[in-house]
């Protein structure tokens, strides 16, 4: 179902296409999107990076995520509504974890809203909850909802 859809580094000059993702993709509710200047940051950062997903010229999902030592972390994960249940999702999440491999890293963690609908996906790719912060997250709407850190640790194959 990803077959036409192709995943490169964003650039400066991506942002407004994966602010179009962002728009659609995160309800103003729960004061979760970023703003375009805190976009920019993570573009001047040596350890972070921006994927962006295209299907032709459409951008259709994003993800973002930042290096520490032998670990990162998933800052966001975005699906315009229009490409949900084609697994694109799931493709910026291999991505994700193999750029930061090939960096070093070799556990990822996530943070997400307890109510977030994407746990299904982050479950299916190997995360599981390993701490929660009760009422952490207020929204727009000014209801406060839990917070909930999810981990993964690479795999290692092979004879030990």
């Amino acid at each position: 179902m990803t077959g036409n859809i192709r995943l490169a580094t964003a650039r400066v000059g991506d942002l407004a296409a994966v602010m179009r993702v962002m728009d659609a993709a995160f309800e103003p509710a729960y004061g979760e999107a970023w703003s375009g200047a805190q976009l920019l940051t993570l573009f001047a950062l040596p350890s972070a990076r921006v994927c962006i997903a295209w299907d032709g010229e459409q951008p259709c999902g994003f993800s973002a995520a930042r290096l520490a030592g032998p670990e990162s972390e998933l800052l966001l994960l975005a699906v315009d509504p229009t490409w949900r249940g084609r697994g694109i999702g799931r493709l910026l999440m291999q991505d994700w974890q193999s750029w930061a491999t090939a960096q070093g890293a070799d556990e990822y963690f996530l943070e997400m809203r307890a109510d977030n609908d994407a746990a299904h996906l982050y479950s299916r790719t190997g995360f599981s909850e390993v701490g929660r912060r009760a009422a952490y997250y207020r929204g727009n709407d000014g209801v406060m909802r839990d917070a909930i850190t999810m981990r993964r640790t690479q795999t290692v194959t092979g004879n030990q």
